[in-house]
């Protein structure tokens, strides 16, 4: 069963005149058919995943203008695409012919910060760093972290159950969302969850949208926990000939302390970002650990993290407890992926590996590189097993391309046979698709369609993505 199927609009002049016209009635300016308009829109930032040429582009300034524009495609049978940002890597925002993108870019005020609840309410357009920003000048700390903090949205970070450097100890999105408010495809209304510490009642819908890619419902509207800020963090930077040294420092810091974050770079990443920067970064490791550790023992577990990156075969290990120092160290990290680019066309991958398997998906990832004459630059989130290799090559070669892909397919069947997870936080979309029922099985990805139909009867939301 196939729930997401939704039969292409009629491309008759008089059904798309009646369509754009039923749009414009009740949106006014809003709605946008000018086609180099709506270029930027058709799709998000995965370059292997085909986008469409929607009908209409709506960009919603409320949620009246998201029920408004379900309740006209419920009726005319027209898929729908919700787009945020458009940071995405799966391809999952991307446009289909025929349909409507459904952007909530506009949507994106802060509702309320309530200190003592240590909550936040926001529309879907908020930008993650912006949240944070306007939490932590109340001394508070929105903790989920992706990459893309400084320009991907809440709405865009709840559709993946986005992730970020400090998953390992703090969780991902969906372990940080409260209350959730959304559109079902016909245009009715429906709240989530409880801004309770507790709460059992019925089932959990809240963790069934997050993580849905736009598929079950619209999210105009979520309540987020808070947390007290953020003890001061002591850093510990460690250099190492190979991956499977680090990886061996990995394992060993994770039974001794518990950091907030630790983060992985290779040979091939740490080049790139020293290119990029001129940090100086030792660009003969093997391999860079960026350690972070937090709360009133950070000084003291950030030593033992040092000893068992030296213990580990480290050559050269750096610890401070200088904040401005610390994040001048991170800025590596999160330049990582931007570095890469520089160097020709991505196409990052999302791993997830138990963390002691680490040692064995990044030599496959090496032997991938070789055997297709790719330069792969990896790097992730290593304390969770979460690593992001990223294929630079030339995306007008249609050859190399096809190695590329070649090569993706290659690696995503290693982490499958790992007994790893397709994708840690980036989301299934179109990319990612075709390995979907290996990992979760038939059966329950035939009971994961019959959910969607439930929410979405009509199959109009996001159809052919994520499940």
């Amino acid at each position: 069963m196939n729930t997401s199927v939704v039969t292409p609009v009629p491309d008759t002049e008089p059904v798309v005149a009646a369509l754009v016209a039923a749009l414009v009635d009740a949106l006014g300016d809003a709605v946008v058919t000018d086609p180099d308009r709506m270029l930027a829109y058709r799709r998000d930032q995965s370059l292997l995943t085909p986008a469409g040429m929607p009908l209409a582009l709506v960009r919603a300034r409320d949620t009246d203008d998201v029920v408004a524009t379900l309740t006209i495609a419920h009726r005319h049978g027209i898929p729908v695409v919700t787009r945020g940002a458009g940071t995405g890597l799966a391809g999952a925002a991307n446009a289909l012919d025929g349909g409507i993108v459904l952007s909530v870019e506009k949507m994106n005020a802060i509702v309320e910060i309530d200190t003592k609840s240590r909550t936040a309410t926001v529309q879907p357009g908020v930008i993650n760093g912006d949240l944070a920003a306007a939490a932590a000048e109340r001394g508070l700390w929105y903790v989920p972290d992706p990459g893309s903090r400084a320009v991907s949205t809440i709405g865009g970070n709840l559709a993946t159950n986005a992730g970020g450097t400090c998953c390992a100890k703090y969780g991902v999105t969906a372990d940080h969302v409260a209350r959730i408010k959304a559109v079902l495809a016909d245009g009715r209304i429906i709240h989530t969850g409880a801004v309770t510490r507790k709460n059992v009642a019925g089932l959990n819908l809240t963790q069934l949208l997050v993580g849905s890619e736009g598929t079950l419902a619209v999210i105009v509207e979520a309540t987020v926990r808070l947390r007290a800020a953020a003890a001061a963090a002591a850093t510990v930077v460690a250099s190492f000939p190979e991956t499977a040294q680090a990886v061996a420092a990995v394992l060993a810091i994770r039974e001794q302390a518990e950091p907030c974050l630790v983060e992985l770079m290779d040979r091939t990443t740490i080049a790139a970002v020293n290119d990029m920067t001129r940090m100086g970064l030792d660009d003969t490791a093997g391999a860079l650990l960026l350690v972070q550790c937090d709360g009133r023992d950070a000084a003291a577990e950030a030593q033992v993290c040092a000893r068992a990156c030296t213990a580990a075969g480290a050559t050269e290990v750096y610890d401070t407890a200088d904040p401005v120092e610390g994040e001048e160290f991170m800025a590596a990290r999160r330049v990582a992926l931007t570095a890469l680019e520089r160097c020709g066309s991505t196409l990052l991958d999302d791993l997830a590996v138990p963390v002691p398997r680490l040692p064995e998906m990044l030599a496959a990832i090496e032997a991938i590189a070789a055997r297709h004459e790719l330069l792969i630059g990896t790097f992730g989130h290593a304390a969770d097993g979460n690593l992001h290799p990223t294929i630079v090559f030339d995306a007008a070669d249609e050859v190399v391309a096809g190695h590329a892909r070649q090569a993706f397919d290659e690696m995503v069947a290693e982490c499958l046979a790992l007994g790893g997870s397709i994708s840690g936080e980036h989301g299934i979309g179109v990319l990612k698709q075709p390995y979907l029922e290996t990992q979760v099985g038939t059966v329950e990805r035939a009971l994961m369609q019959r959910i969607k139909a439930a929410f979405d009867p009509s199959g109009i939301l996001n159809p052919g993505r994520g499940i």
